[in-house]
């Protein structure tokens, strides 16, 4: 397939996730020279979303997507539409990143022969879990077998931490780790998520999705016992529903008994993350690396999460926060419980919280690994 100059095409399921996780990346491909195009789910036009991605200086290309379909056809479709714009593009690199656009993404660069053809692994997600019914499973084996397909195509797997790379070699997905690098999750602005002083009164945080494997549950059972000794420590939820939340007549009787404050879906975290003492994520999610937590560590603020996949990278156990038990709301408890006995920990952990995010999770330097990974340099 003959080049049209020095294009990059970037896939994803979110438009979203391209401005407020990749947006430094695409200015580091920009700065090369690099053309940048981006495939995303239909958007309204009029969307900021859209502006923002104009903004940024890509050419959108709208390709339907249902990331939780597993409705062969459709995924079928998706796939030759991408086979499309790339005979159409011609590009000289393609990456997708979250499931099905790494899968068909890298199938679709292997069918059109495009030069350079990456992938990143953003996490693993449900399906990959510990604890699967039998229609999970039959999920996890599909998935599995498309991804080995895909990935025996790629010049250079990145993974966001070394449990993911270790599962997939494990599972023989891919067949060693020669065409794999590990990078630090997405990175983290250090300039946009400033480090910020504490409120008076001792609050407790945790921002995600509302789904169960991302630990609310053991958040709100945690608030509910330490309020009834601790009346005065505050504990903020936010976050939004999917077809997978927990229902919201869940969260509003949680609001009700006055055990926790409910922000809804934030378009920007900082003030949240200003106004609390504690960053909480008690995930049992296959997570990559969560960029939620590198937000908060960003803001000088102590990690509470769990000893797992992805969310173990965020925290040194002791010294800039808790890791605990998946799914252990009494563990959660007694971390929480040691910085409201001791204030002088949710300062001197969030400054530990804050120079590791400066060493370990500087977008830069993560942009900059990847790009030295991808031979763009």
């Amino acid at each position: 397939m003959k080049l049209q100059g020095n294009k990059f095409i970037l896939i994803s399921s979110h438009a979203q996730s391209l401005i407020n996780f990749r947006g430094d990346l695409i200015a580091s491909l920009k700065k090369f020279g690099i053309s940048v195009h981006v495939v995303t789910p239909k958007i309204n036009k009029n969307s900021n979303d859209y502006k923002d991605l104009i903004n940024l200086g890509v050419v959108v290309h709208q390709i339907p997507l249902n990331r939780k379909s597993i409705n062969p056809f459709f995924d079928l479709i998706y796939l030759l539409r991408l086979v499309g714009l790339f005979i159409s593009i011609r590009p000289k690199y393609v990456m997708g990143y979250t499931v099905k656009p790494v899968i068909y993404g890298s199938i679709a660069a292997m069918i059109c022969r495009v030069p350079r053809n990456f992938s990143l692994i953003t996490g693993l997600g449900s399906f990959f879990g510990d604890e699967l019914n039998l229609t999970s499973k039959i999920i996890h084996k599909i998935l599995s077998y498309l991804y080995r397909i895909a990935l025996s195509g790629s010049d250079k797997i990145f993974f966001q931490n070394i449990d993911d790379s270790r599962f997939f070699l494990k599972n023989r997905i891919i067949k060693s780790l020669d065409k794999s690098e590990i990078v630090n999750g997405s990175g983290v602005n250090l300039e946009y998520y400033y480090k910020s002083p504490f409120p008076s009164e001792v609050s407790f945080l945790l921002i995600s999705r509302l789904i169960k494997e991302k630990g609310v549950i053991e958040f709100s059972q945690a608030a509910k016992k330490i309020r009834s000794t601790y009346p005065n420590v505050k504990f903020i939820l936010a976050g939004w529903y999917d077809d997978k939340s927990i229902s919201n007549i869940t969260i509003n009787s949680w609001v009700e008994d006055g055990r926790l404050v409910f922000l809804g879906k934030l378009e920007d975290v900082r003030d949240a993350i200003e106004n609390c003492s504690v960053f909480v994520l008690p995930s049992f999610y296959r997570e990559g690396v969560p960029r939620a937590i590198l937000e908060a560590m960003s803001m000088g603020r102590a990690i509470i999460t769990s000893d797992s996949p992805g969310c173990r990278e965020t925290v040194i156990n002791d010294i800039s926060g808790y890791l605990i038990k998946p799914k252990s709301s009494d563990e959660l408890m007694l971390a929480m419980l040691k910085f409201i006995k001791n204030n002088n920990l949710i300062h001197e952990m969030g400054k530990k919280s804050r120079q590791l995010a400066e060493d370990k999770f500087d977008v830069h330097k993560v942009n900059e690994a990847m790009l030295k990974g991808m031979n763009i340099s």
